[in-house]
C-alpha cells in the first residue's frame, strides 16, 4: 500500500485542479470543468482553491486523488476514532475483515496499522490547501475587501477544523500554516516537551468569527454561528467553560431571534440524518454530500461509510455495530427517565445467538425512542427496509452482537434517487454528516451551564433535547412485515416512555451526569463519544466498567486493554515520522506508550 507523506501543495496545481463552483453545490469533488491557468492570481482562483479546501472535509480527499487507499480509512464521519474506542460501537463484520479497524477497539493500534496514516494524510491534505487559499487571497489582483475577509474567514475556520480533529485523534501534532516552506515541523519545542497548537486553533476560529457574516449565499459553508459554536468546542476541550459559555448562548439567542429563527431543534429526531430533509435548521455546519450529480463514480456521495449497512438489506457490509451498552443506556424508568446508574444491570434482550427456532421474546420495559432511530434491533423497523433480524443481518459477524447502526443508512424508497443509481457501491448516498448540530450546542450548552453553577439553565437545555425526543422520535410498527411497501401502522413499535426533567436539580454532580448521560443518548453513533470521554477525563474508568460486563457478551473483547495514558490518542504513523527527518533525525516525536 501507498504511503502519504507530509509534503505541502503548490497553489498553482490546486488552480488548475480545483472544480468550478457551482451555485448550490460549491462542495463537489468533481462537477464539470476546471479552472484555467488564467484565474491564477484573482479573487475567482482564490475561490476555487476554497472549494478544494472544503472537498477534504469527508476525508477521502487524499485517497481519492491518488485512488490508492480505501474510502473509508481516513472518513471525515470519526466512526472509527471517535466511536470504535467508546463504549458505543464495535467493528462488526467477521473477526478476520479489516483487523486493523478492529485493534481500535482493542486499544492495540500500532504506528503502522493502515488506518492511521490515511487519516493523517488526509488532515493535513485539507489543513495545507486552506494554506494554498491564504496564499492566493495575498496573490489575487483584484480581491475586494468583503471577498478577503470572506474567503480568508472560511479557509482559517477550515484550517482550525482540520488541526482541531488532529489534535483530537493524535494530540501531539504540528500545526502548519500559510508561512511554513518545509512541512517537516516538529511537535516538540527546544527542550523536547510536546508543543501545544490549542493557540493556533483558537486563533483560526477566532478569526472566523470576527470577519464571517451571518449569512452564506450557498449551503455548506461556515458561517459566523458556525464559527462561534466551533470555538466553544475548542474552549470545552480545553476546559474554559466561562469562554465557551459566551459564545454557545449567542448561538442559542441567534437561534430564538424573531428571524425565522436561524437555528433549533428539528421537529423529527431522524430528520438529522435523512438525505431529504438534510441542511436543516438543525444543522449548523455539515458535510455535503450529493449523488446522481455527474460526479464521476459518485465522486460526491458519502463513501466512508458504506460498510455500514446490514447484509439484509442486499447491501454491504455490516461493520459499526452498536453495543449491548448503548442499547441498553436508552431504557428508562416508569417516569421516562434515564436510567442513569442502573442502566447495564439488566440487558434490553434480543435474539441471544443465531439460532432461527429459538422463541423471542421482545423486551417490553419502557425505553427512549431515540433507540430505534439509532440502532437497529430485532423486531423493530429498520426504516423502510423491513424489520430488522438481528444476528441474521450479518452473516457471520454474530461475535460483534445483533445490533446495526441506522443514522447513515438511507431509506429503501430513496435508492437510486439519493443513493447512487450505477457504479460498483449502491450504498454511497447524499446523507450528509453534520459536525455540529443544534442539539449539540444546547448540550455543549447544559455542560457549561452545569459547571458555572446554572443548574436550572442546564435542565431547561436538556429538557428542550428530550422534549423533542419524546414529541418527534417513535417509531411505528409496518403495516405488513413482510411488505414494508404496505406502510406503517399509527401504533409505536415498542414502549416508549420518554418525558422531561421535572424535579429542579439542585446536586451539580448528578446534574453533571444527567447532562453527559443526555449527550450519549442524544449524539450515539455519529463519532462524539470517545473523544468527549477523554476530554472529560473520565475515559479510563467508564472503559473498564464498560469492557468488564461487555467481554462476557462479545468475548472477542478479552483481548482488549486500555493502558491510561496512552490509549486516549493514536500513535503517530510511523511513516510520518520517518519522512519527518532531518538530517537523519526525525523532527515528530512518537506519543507515550506507542
Amino acid at each position: 500500500m501507498k504511503k502519504h507523506t507530509l509534503l505541502p501543495f503548490v497553489a498553482g496545481l490546486f488552480l488548475l485542479l480545483a472544480p468550478v463552483a457551482c451555485q448550490d453545490k460549491f462542495f463537489e469533488k468533481n462537477p464539470p470543468g476546471t479552472a484555467s491557468a488564467t484565474q491564477i492570481g484573482t479573487r475567482q482562483g482564490a475561490d476555487l482553491l476554497l472549494t478544494s479546501a472544503y472537498s477534504v472535509l469527508d476525508g477521502v480527499g487524499s485517497n481519492t486523488d491518488g485512488g490508492i487507499d480505501p474510502v473509508w480509512f481516513g472518513t471525515g464521519t470519526n466512526r472509527v476514532y471517535g466511536d470504535l474506542p467508546s463504549d458505543d460501537a464495535h467493528k462488526g463484520s467477521g473477526a478476520g475483515d479489516q483487523p486493523n479497524q478492529g485493534a481500535f477497539e482493542l486499544y492495540s493500534v500500532q504506528p503502522n496499522n493502515d488506518y492511521i496514516d490515511p487519516k493523517w494524510s488526509a488532515l493535513y491534505d485539507g489543513a495545507n490547501r486552506t494554506n494554498a487559499v491564504l496564499k492566493a487571497v495575498k496573490a489575487a489582483t483584484d480581491m475586494d475587501d468583503a471577498s478577503m475577509k470572506r474567503i480568508t474567514g472560511e479557509a482559517r475556520f477550515l484550517r482550525g477544523h482540520y488541526h482541531f480533529d488532529l489534535k483530537r485523534v493524535f494530540n501531539n501534532v504540528p500545526y502548519i500554516d500559510e508561512n511554513v516552506v518545509d512541512p517537516r515541523v516538529s511537535n516538540t519545542d527546544a527542550s523536547g516537551n510536546f508543543v501545544n497548537i490549542w493557540p493556533q486553533i483558537e486563533a483560526d476560529f477566532q478569526y472566523a468569527v470576527a470577519n464571517l457574516l451571518e449569512t452564506q449565499s450557498q449551503v455548506g459553508r461556515a458561517n459566523k454561528s458556525a464559527a462561534k459554536a466551533y470555538l466553544a468546542k475548542v474552549f470545552m476541550y480545553q476546559n474554559k467553560i466561562a469562554e465557551a459559555r459566551a459564545l454557545l448562548t449567542d448561538v442559542i439567542a441567534t437561534g430564538q431571534t424573531s428571524d425565522g429563527k436561524k437555528y433549533g431543534l428539528t421537529e423529527n429526531f431522524y430528520d438529522n440524518f435523512n438525505a431529504a430533509t438534510k441542511n436543516s435548521r438543525e444543522s449548523v455546519f455539515a458535510i455535503q454530500f450529493s449523488v446522481n450529480d455527474g460526479a464521476v463514480n459518485a465522486g460526491n456521495g458519502n463513501w466512508g461509510d458504506i460498510l455500514t449497512y446490514p447484509q439484509f438489506t442486499g447491501l454491504c457490509c455490516g461493520f459499526y455495530r452498536p453495543t449491548q451498552n448503548l442499547v441498553n443506556a436508552y431504557k428508562t424508568d416508569t417516569n421516562g427517565l434515564p436510567l442513569l446508574n442502573t442502566f447495564n444491570d439488566s440487558d434490553v434482550n434480543n435474539d441471544g445467538d443465531a439460532n432461527p427456532n429459538k422463541t423471542f421474546t421482545p423486551y417490553t420495559g419502557p425505553l427512549d425512542p431515540r433507540l430505534d432511530w439509532t440502532v437497529g434491533r430485532l423486531g423493530i423497523p429498520y426504516l423502510d427496509w423491513g424489520i430488522h433480524p438481528g444476528y441474521f443481518a450479518s452473516n457471520g459477524s454474530e461475535h460483534s452482537g445483533p445490533y446495526s447502526s441506522i443514522k447513515q443508512v438511507f431509506r429503501k424508497s430513496q435508492q437510486g434517487v439519493l443513493s447512487t443509481s450505477s457504479g460498483g457501491a449502491p450504498m454511497a448516498n447524499a446523507n450528509n454528516y453534520t459536525i455540529i448540530r443544534f442539539a449539540d450546542v444546547l448540550l455543549m450548552a447544559a455542560e457549561a451551564e452545569v459547571e458555572v453553577g446554572s443548574l436550572e439553565q442546564a435542565r431547561a437545555y436538556v429538557n428542550l433535547i428530550r422534549k423533542r425526543a419524546k414529541m418527534g422520535s417513535v417509531v411505528m410498527t409496518q403495516v405488513n412485515p413482510n411488505d414494508p411497501s404496505k406502510g406503517f401502522t399509527k401504533t409505536p413499535a415498542a414502549n416508549y416512555v420518554v418525558n422531561e426533567y421535572a424535579a429542579p436539580w439542585a446536586d451539580k454532580a448528578v446534574a453533571r451526569q444527567a447532562v453527559r448521560f443526555e449527550r450519549r443518548l442524544e449524539l450515539a453513533m455519529e463519532g462524539h463519544r470517545f473523544f468527549d470521554l477523554v476530554r472529560w477525563g473520565v475515559v479510563d474508568q467508564v472503559i473498564g466498567i464498560y469492557l468488564t460486563a461487555e467481554k462476557m457478551k462479545r468475548p472477542f473483547l478479552s483481548a482488549a486493554r486500555f493502558v491510561k495514558g496512552k490509549s486516549e490518542y493514536q500513535p503517530l504513523p510511523e511513516v510520518q515520522i520517518i519522512n519527518s527527518a532531518i538530517n537523519g533525525k526525525a523532527t515528530l516525536k512518537q506519543n507515550p506508550g506507542y
